[in-house]
């Protein structure tokens, strides 16, 4: 693939994670570790790929904040927001008490750094005070998740070289799918509630009436 294409779509889907909310379907940090993967066999530059990755998730944060700020509280009225109550208003809370350090704070938790931005805008905190929140959080987001995926590749290349390319493909492998395990998780804990008062841990099951009257979908 072409280097040019690879920065750009890397840039695309880092930037619409965020500015789309395409981040429920298809995580940024997984676009950022490929481009991060590419810059250690060579296709493109690490420099390079930092930059691309840095600069979307600041625009994409940027553009997500200018949505909120434009909808306000209609923002919360969206479908795919809606049947995610519980971690909107836990992102909320975090807003409320934290300021810019929640804007900050979620750009590394899975679920907040898809909302956080948005509601950011809903709430009307000054772009300012968003902005520097955002480049710190940004900069270091996009420096690690790339640096992630260069040592991932750079590691792939010293096994294929040790053990041959089936074990690095099964290295490999087994990499990915404990990532996409962890995403999967991270997912189904947002529609999982605790357990009520008096209640033994574990009462409660995936898709059981919640103590607010709405169900969990799975």
């Amino acid at each position: 693939m072409d280097g040019t294409l690879i920065y750009l779509l890397v840039w695309l889907l880092v930037f619409a994670e965020d500015a789309l909310f395409v981040g429920f379907v298809f995580p940024g940090e997984t676009a950022a570790i490929l481009g991060g993967v590419a810059a250690s066999l060579g296709i493109i530059s690490l420099p390079g790929i930092t930059v691309v990755v840095v600069t979307a998730a600041i625009a994409g944060d940027t553009a997500s904040y200018l949505i909120g700020r434009s909808l306000g509280p209609r923002l919360l009225r969206l479908p795919f927001l809606r049947r995610r109550q519980t971690w909107m208003q836990r992102a909320q809370d975090q807003l409320a008490t934290r300021g810019g350090v929640a804007v900050f704070v979620g750009r590394f938790v899975t679920f907040f750094h898809a909302v956080m931005p948005a509601l950011a805008g809903a709430s009307h905190m000054p772009y300012r005070r968003f902005f520097l929140y955002n480049v710190a959080g940004g900069l270091i987001w996009g420096f690690g998740t790339v640096l992630i995926g260069y040592l991932a590749g750079t590691s792939y290349s010293a096994i294929e070289d040790a053990a041959g390319r089936a074990a690095a493909v099964a290295v490999a492998v087994l990499g990915i799918g404990v990532f996409v395990l962890w995403r999967v998780r991270s997912a189904r804990r947002e529609c999982t509630p605790g357990p009520a008062e008096g209640e033994p841990s574990g009462a409660r099951r995936s898709g059981d009436t919640r103590t607010d009257g709405r169900r969990c979908d799975t």
